[in-house]
């Protein structure tokens, strides 16, 4: 067995800078750290580059490890590839996923998707805590949606804390980029999608036919929806607040939303 490499080899030290947005957009590559977010990789053909594992992480995830090229490094050297507090010991060097077009939900069904045309898609409008980004993706992914959407000053999709909050689920749906959220608004539309924009001031989301094609807004963890952006929505709704808690955080608003309409359109 070959000696693990050390923190001070000069390719780790390269690596360790993908830790920085700018690096990552000019080199067009990021780490997915942990062996749910590696094995996600992993399922994406030409996705991973190579793999590095301490010898203890190796030999504990060989079943989800395979015949993918890996690296052994020190327990040191793999903390400093890993965003994590406690490592699990296994990181991804992955190219960046193939881009799409702005969304399209009847394009985005090209890809991973659950069905010949998209029906249940995410739009996230100025969403930058990167755990929040990380959730939802997840969220959509185990709600069966088709697509979730970064739209407009919304955190780095390869951010290591929102890879790490998907866990494994950046890879197993499409993940849009759009720069401009009306945009986002306007497609979701125009593939046949009733965007429903998630807002305390709407229709009680237990009143609301979740029945047909739809794509949710939500808005930033601070400020909310945009007065202008949330006014394209087909309708806004809310999730009551039936005890005193004042308000639910994105990602949990997030995930009762996204499963009362997964559950509407399977009944």
């Amino acid at each position: 067995m070959p000696e693990p490499l050390s923190a001070s080899n000069a390719r780790l030290k390269e690596l360790r800078k993908l830790s920085r947005r700018s690096v990552r957009t000019e080199r067009r590559l990021f780490l997915a750290d942990g062996p749910k977010a590696v094995e996600g990789a992993l399922g994406v053909p030409g996705c991973v580059i190579e793999v590095f594992a301490t010898p203890a992480a190796a030999m504990r995830y060989a079943g989800v490890l395979g015949d993918a090229p890996v690296t052994l490094v020190d327990d040191r050297a793999l903390a400093g590839l890993s965003d994590s507090v406690t490592p699990a010991g296994v990181v991804a060097l992955c190219r960046f996923l193939a881009e799409r077009s702005p969304m399209a939900p009847r394009e985005v069904s090209d890809g991973p998707s659950r069905g010949p045309e998209s029906t249940l898609v995410a739009i996230c409008a100025d969403v930058r805590d990167p755990g929040n980004a990380g959730t939802v993706i997840r969220c959509a992914d185990a709600a069966g949606a088709d697509a979730v959407v970064l739209a407009g000053d919304s955190v780095d999709l390869y951010n290591p804390k929102t890879v790490r909050a998907s866990v494994g689920s950046l890879f197993h749906l499409p993940v849009v980029v759009e720069p401009d959220p009306a945009a986002a608004v306007r497609r979701a539309q125009q593939a046949g999608l009733t965007v429903l924009a998630a807002d305390m001031a709407g229709e009680s989301l237990f009143e609301t036919d979740l029945s047909g094609p739809t794509a949710w807004l939500f808005g930033n963890e601070a400020r909310g929806i945009p007065a202008e952006l949330g006014d394209l929505a087909d309708r806004v709704v809310s999730i009551p607040i039936y005890g005193r808690a004042e308000s639910l955080n994105l990602s949990t608003a997030a995930a009762v939303c996204l499963y009362a309409s997964a559950c509407a359109q399977r009944r």
